[in-house]
This record gives C-alpha cells, structure tokens and sequence, in this order.
C-alpha cells in the first residue's frame, strides 16, 4: 500500500511521495498533487501521515479511519 505524507505548516500544506531508487540506493521524495492522493486514497490504495511541523506530532489516517478523523485532517473531499 502506498504512503503519502501531508505536511502542515504556517504557510499552507503539501503531498509528498517517498520513492526508493533500486538501482542508486537512494530515497527520493517528490511533491504530488492533491487530486491525485484524493484518487488513491478513496480507492483504499494509500494511507497518508499528517506531519505537523511546528510539533512535530504526527497521524495516521487510513481509508478504515472514523469519517471524523478523516474530515478533520484530509476535508470533505477524502469521504
């Protein structure tokens, strides 16, 4: 299952993708759009961490999580 990353900050918030590179043992993170985690998310194919990074608190919001919790961290549009 994938797992995308939203971070929160002051100014705003943002997807992230973490991708293992095989080939050159690295770990490549890149910006994806909010649709497209949209997309996964309501297929059930994806989990997403909330990161807040003022706290450093993080969540775990996966397509069984509560409608609330869901509504709360992802908006109406993840339902």
């Amino acid at each position: 299952m994938n797992r995308y990353t939203k971070v929160i900050g002051l100014r705003g918030h943002y997807f992230l993708k973490e991708f293992d590179k095989s080939k050159k043992n690295k770990l490549q993170i890149r910006k994806v759009a909010d649709f497209t985690v949209r997309k996964f998310f309501l297929e059930g194919k994806c989990d997403v961490l909330i990161y807040f990074e003022e706290t450093e608190k993080e969540v775990l919001v996966t397509p069984d999580s509560s409608p609330e919790l869901i509504k709360q961290y992802l908006g109406e549009d993840f339902l």
